[in-house]
Formats: C-alpha cells, sequence, structure tokens
C-alpha cells in the first residue's frame, strides 16, 4: 500500500465534499469498513478498509454522472495505490462501471454502502436517533416499504450480501453493530 495517510485521504475528500451529509456518509462507511475487517479477520489490513470506505464516493458530490468512473483518475493524480482504487470503483458495479468486487473488502463495501443509508434514515425516525437501539426489526419493516429511503438500491444491498454467501439479515444485523461502533466518530462530522 502507498504512503497515503487518513488525514491525506480527509484532506482529498473535503476537497471534493463541501455537504456535511456526504462527508458524514464517508466517515460512517469508513468505520462500517474498519468493523468488518476486524470481524472477518482483516484487522491487520483495518486502515486499508477504512480508507476505501472514507473514499469510496469521493466524485459523488462533483461529478455524479461519472461516479466511479471519475475518482479513479483523481485518486490516480493523487498517488493512491490501485487496490484503493480498485475496491473504491468496484462498489459501482452493473450501475456506473464494469469493475466486478473481487477481494472480500471489496464486497463488503458494495453490500454496506446503501445499507447503510438506510439503517441511517431509519434511526433518525427514532426518538433517540441513533443506531444504539436500532433492531434487525425495525430496519427489515422500513426496508419492506420500497418508498421509504427510496435512493437507497435494495437490489444492490441484496446483491452484495448475494456476493459475501450472507443471508440479508444477517448482513442488516452486522451493519447495525458496525454503525454502533463507529457512531461517535460520524456523529461528530
Amino acid at each position: 500500500m502507498s504512503d497515503f495517510s487518513r488525514e491525506a485521504a480527509w484532506q482529498l475528500l473535503n476537497k471534493y465534499n463541501k455537504e456535511p451529509f456526504h462527508l458524514k456518509h464517508a466517515v460512517t462507511v469508513e468505520g462500517v469498513m474498519k468493523y468488518f475487517a476486524e470481524k472477518l479477520g482483516f484487522g491487520d489490513e483495518a486502515e486499508l478498509w477504512g480508507l476505501v470506505g472514507l473514499l469510496h464516493d469521493l466524485d459523488f458530490e462533483r461529478f455524479p454522472e461519472q461516479h466511479c468512473i471519475k475518482e479513479q483518475e483523481i485518486l490516480r493524480e493523487n498517488g493512491v495505490d490501485e487496490r484503493i482504487i480498485h475496491a473504491v470503483a468496484s462498489h459501482g458495479y452493473l450501475l456506473t462501471v464494469d469493475i466486478a468486487p473481487e477481494h472480500t473488502m471489496e464486497k463488503v463495501l458494495y453490500a454496506a454502502d446503501e445499507l447503510t443509508g438506510l439503517i441511517g434514515a431509519v434511526a433518525l425516525m427514532r426518538p433517540s436517533k441513533s443506531v444504539s437501539d436500532l433492531e434487525l426489526k425495525s430496519v427489515k419493516k422500513k426496508y419492506k416499504n420500497a418508498n421509504f429511503a427510496a435512493v437507497c438500491s435494495r437490489e444492490v444491498i441484496e446483491r452484495g450480501a448475494k456476493m459475501l454467501g450472507w443471508e440479508l439479515d444477517y448482513l442488516i444485523e452486522q451493519t447495525i453493530l458496525a454503525m454502533r461502533s463507529c457512531e461517535d466518530a460520524y456523529s461528530a462530522v
């Protein structure tokens, strides 16, 4: 991996993203990716997984029509390792690019990205506005309503779960736990 630090990634993210929502989402996915790295036996790569999560939507705010395409160019211009570039681009598989998620890290990003948005939306509906007391059944109830958080693609979430060989309930449950593990970080953004 290159010497691309978390601080450099944060600065680059902020160069291309100004909306607090996008920055919060990036930090959320960063934390979720680190959680899954530890959980799945890739703890020695947790920082790499976190960088992938932090940078995955680098181009979305400024270049939504070129999402997962433009970010490859930006990351290469900044000397970012090809492993990170492939990983962030692969979360647009069958949407904007034909770069398939191959590594477990890429499959987790693909599965969890949209799901964090949906879980976050469910949490905001709760009195606590937190994932700390959120349960699987609450998310599943909202998940079934296609009009709720409609921009969060259920098809992508389900395809991601299938790539990982996980039941949808397991993916949702683990992503809730992952979001709990980093709630302080993304709440601070």
